[in-house]
């Protein structure tokens, strides 16, 4: 297997970052292709995130008063950077995040169409004129920026899920403090670096606007513990959501949560099997199954079962499995040993439950330290076990249904709220699969996988995966404070509810 080291050090040159960064630090960064260290990183500790966030609310005081149009401007400069670095960028989400090219490459493609959308927005954030009671008044509500945004992610999206936040908060009028996962530090301080050259363009962008804070959890914690951080996106499991949310409710901050994914998909009668077999291969095996919209259970109706795991085995069978480099390769390497030992555990409870497995051998691909797992395709008797957990693995369970009701209802039978979907042509089954009796989650497809694939709509779920909202429609509102305002141009002073108050 080549190695990764040279390649990492390499584009990480052409990105514009200091080879110094690797040096010295206590955070090593590696490769899960083969589990080489490219270099230590220096940690943060809690102790330092207080001057990081003093140093961005003082940014934001700033920004603030910047027109939101100008706003715009910056994050447009972002834009264009990333799209000169997208394929080194796009290469080195492959080379720390293990994912394959044209994925990595799609990554920073969302980043900048992001920031495209969010520079059209930066013209429309409109707030609202009010019908009034009172005779000489107007009623309106004006919308103001909030403050510090911070910004926890996670390995799997290492650069997207910062924009799908930063793009929106600069716009706004916030400040971002970042801090990445410690699988994946050095695509963050690569987008640190196009950050940096945007702003130099663009001039007058205050001190600290955006700040990377690498570290461990001590440092996600300090960033939700922080007074000045009146919001945070944390994107994760939803055992961190669970210690998340009540830190910030506990100081009445506001949080984004994106959290657990447990998504299926129902192939219906009708349904089209072999836009099924290759919407359900993608949605499943994409990304070694570490995208939080992984299709994970799929409910199938006994008519078309039979028919449809003869071709989804297949499949299986026959995806390439190795280095994301190399052309052909649809299935990348787990992002380490302990995500491996998991996929395993997982299988194991699946075959104590009654499950026949397909699939889920660990594949050599030239190097120890690296874990790379044939996908699994696990026929259940019953929705049950680990099936009603989620595994961050590449791990597909099939269960069979009689009728619409009880697929929906198999398919809501699970704590996670992210994403689902139907493969039907019969246009009943779909409306209701889409209506308030359907889908509980907070995405709903039709003929296609439970991927939330396109900025434009907005992205989350609910139950346990934390109700969070980014991107899309009114996404902006949630990085904002609204103010409800009355204006008095007349000389009476009527009361609202027909009130008097007469002093004389």
């Amino acid at each position: 297997m080549k190695q990764t080291k040279d390649d990492i050090l390499a584009v990480l040159d052409r990105l514009g970052v200091d080879r110094a960064v690797l040096a010295g630090g206590d955070m090593v960064a590696r490769s899960p292709i083969d589990g080489a260290e490219a270099g230590r990183v220096t940690a943060l500790s809690a102790a330092d995130v207080d001057a990081l966030v003093r140093k961005a609310h003082a940014a934001h005081l700033a920004w603030r008063l910047v027109p939101a149009p100008r706003r715009g401007e910056l994050v447009r400069l972002l834009g264009e950077e990333l799209r000169a670095v997208r394929g080194d960028l796009g290469l080195l989400v492959t080379l720390e995040a293990g994912k394959i090219v044209s994925e990595g490459l799609g990554e920073v493609q969302e980043m900048i169409d992001i920031c495209d959308f969010a520079v059209g927005l930066s013209r429309q954030l409109y707030g609202l004129t009010i019908a009034t009671e009172r005779p000489g008044h107007r009623l309106m509500e004006t919308w103001h920026p909030l403050g510090v945004c911070g910004v926890i992610s996670a390995f799997n999206f290492p650069v997207a899920v910062w924009s799908w936040n930063a793009a929106l908060a600069l716009v706004c009028g916030n400040s971002v403090v970042w801090k990445p996962s410690e699988k994946t530090p050095l695509t963050a301080i690569a987008v640190q670096a196009a950050f940096d050259r945007a702003a130099a363009k663009f001039g007058s962008a205050p001190d600290g606007l955006s700040i990377l804070a690498q570290g461990h959890a001590d440092v996600g914690q300090a960033l939700v513990d922080h007074p000045l951080v009146p919001l945070v996106s944390a994107t994760g499991s939803t055992r961190m959501g669970r210690a998340v949310a009540p830190r910030l409710a506990g100081r009445f901050a506001r949080a984004i949560l994106e959290l657990g994914g447990n998504n299926a998909a129902i192939v219906a009668p009708s349904a089209d099997l072999e836009l099924a077999v290759r919407g359900i291969a993608f949605a499943a095996m994409g990304t070694a199954g570490q995208r939080c919209t992984t299709l994970r259970r799929l409910i199938v109706h006994e008519a078309v079962a039979d028919r449809l795991l003869d071709r989804l085995a297949a499949a299986y069978r026959s995806v390439k499995v190795g280095d994301p480099r190399e052309a052909g390769t649809l299935v990348g390497p787990l992002i380490d040993k302990a995500s491996y030992e998991g996929m395993q555990k997982a299988l194991a409870a699946a075959k104590a439950a009654g499950g026949t497995v397909i699939g889920g051998d660990r594949v050599d691909a030239g190097s120890p330290d690296a874990y790379y797992a044939r996908p699994a395709l696990v026929i259940m008797p019953d929705q049950a076990g680990p099936m009603l957990e989620e595994t961050f693995a590449p791990i597909l369970y099939v269960v069979r249904y009689r009728d619409l009701d009880q697929a929906i209802a198999l398919q809501n039978g699970v704590p996670q709220g992210l994403a689902s979907s139907i493969f039907t042509t019969d246009m009943r089954e779909a409306e209701t699969f889409m209506s308030p009796a359907g889908s509980d989650c907070g995405i709903a497809n039709v003929n296609l996988g439970p991927s939330g694939a396109e900025i434009g709509g907005a992205f989350g779920g609910e139950k346990e995966t934390g109700g969070g909202r980014e991107a899309g429609s009114d996404s902006w509102k949630a990085y904002m404070r609204r103010a409800t305002n009355t204006i008095n141009y007349s000389s009476a002073l009527p009361l609202a509810q027909g009130v008097q108050f007469d002093i004389g």
